[in-house]
């Protein structure tokens, strides 16, 4: 029983460290003091604000009331034994891919935490952390070195502001994904360079044994099947497509809104780009500061948790499809785990 018991201990830090843990320790009493992220009806979203949203409901519906925190840590039931979890909750396991929400961070790997400079920079804490975290929408730039190596960094305009190596970017996903079983990842490339040479990378990492191919006009699997399947790795491009046939073009699978205004009114859920007959929701939700520059003081604005969940279900509610992805700058700054979790119904 005690070897048990310290294996589910084991089990339920390491599910906080997969779940947001670290987040929630940084957000600490300001989180607690702002919302309360458990007070949901039984539509997932807080009190009074699905009718101000325009009445979305969340898939929160579909699952039971007595979850609890139990599930979310992988508290162990009468046998010893943990739970199977699915991005950290029991419930998500039977969920379609595209009935289920994921938080997302705008160029996910443009960090002041990895040298970028501030100034520039849309992250405070690099992929690494943000897997930690909760965040399981990478938003990557790929381009290739100045140099004759063949490399593909990962940067934004101008290389000079920071840059990281992809292939060390993916060998920390892959290490993590390795580490957490049951977490489902998905990454938008914004991709000048071919997919030949990104395949290159995958088989590299061993990311490519994590890769699911999705066939246009099939249902998407549930959280469970590409968990069994060991396919838990989502790959889109917005430029490219297949061939190889794991990587998607973004714009075949999905839909976003417009994104990048300077003034957080400005916000929308209007069509970007993409068709809304497509199966994913993207919802940018950043905003830059007056000079086109990324800004600390808009993402705290408009990442917390009540602006931030009014958006989402907002955009929820005009095209009636949830809003798959939630992608935000600054994660760390606001509500983002919380907000995706109301969503998701807990």
């Amino acid at each position: 029983m005690r070897i048990a018991a310290a294996s589910a201990l084991s089990l339920s830090l390491s599910l906080a460290l997969a779940c947001g843990g670290a987040q929630g320790e940084d957000q600490g009493e300001d989180e607690s003091e702002g919302h309360s992220a458990g007070t949901v009806d039984e539509g997932g979203a807080s009190e009074g604000e699905s009718a101000e949203a325009g009445g979305t409901d969340t898939l929160g519906e579909s699952g039971s009331e007595d979850s609890g925190e139990a599930t979310e840590t992988g508290e162990t039931g009468e046998t010893g034994e943990a739970e199977p979890t699915c991005n950290c909750h029991v419930e998500l396991c039977e969920r379609p891919y595209d009935e289920v929400v994921f938080a997302g961070t705008h160029n996910s790997y443009s960090a002041t935490g990895e040298g970028y400079i501030a100034v520039a920079a849309n992250q405070t804490y690099g992929v690494a952390q943000q897997l930690a975290d909760g965040v399981r929408l990478l938003m990557l730039d790929t381009v290739y070195a100045d140099d004759d190596s063949g490399a593909i960094l990962l940067c934004h305009g101008s290389c000079n502001f920071g840059s990281t190596v992809h292939a060390e970017v993916l060998a920390d996903i892959v290490s993590f994904m390795t580490e957490n079983p049951g977490e489902i990842v998905t990454i938008i490339y914004e991709d000048d360079v071919s997919a030949e040479d990104l395949a290159l990378d995958f088989a590299a990492t061993g990311a490519i044994d994590l890769v699911y191919t999705h066939v246009g006009g099939e249902p998407w699997p549930t959280l469970a099947e590409m968990v069994a399947a060991d396919t838990r790795l989502v790959i889109t491009a917005e430029q490219g497509g297949p061939p190889p046939d794991w990587h998607h073009h973004v714009w075949d699978l999905a839909w976003d809104t417009p994104y990048g205004p300077m003034d957080p009114d400005a916000l929308s859920c209007a069509l970007n780009r993409g068709s809304s007959d497509n199966d994913l929701f993207l919802v940018n939700h950043w905003v830059n500061s007056p000079f086109g520059t990324p800004s600390v003081d808009n993402a705290t604005i408009v990442n917390e948790y009540d602006v931030l969940l009014e958006r989402a279900q907002a955009c929820w509610a005009a095209w009636e499809h949830p809003t798959n992805f939630v992608a935000v700058d600054f994660y760390d700054r606001g509500d983002l785990i919380a907000v995706v979790d109301t969503l998701n119904g807990f």
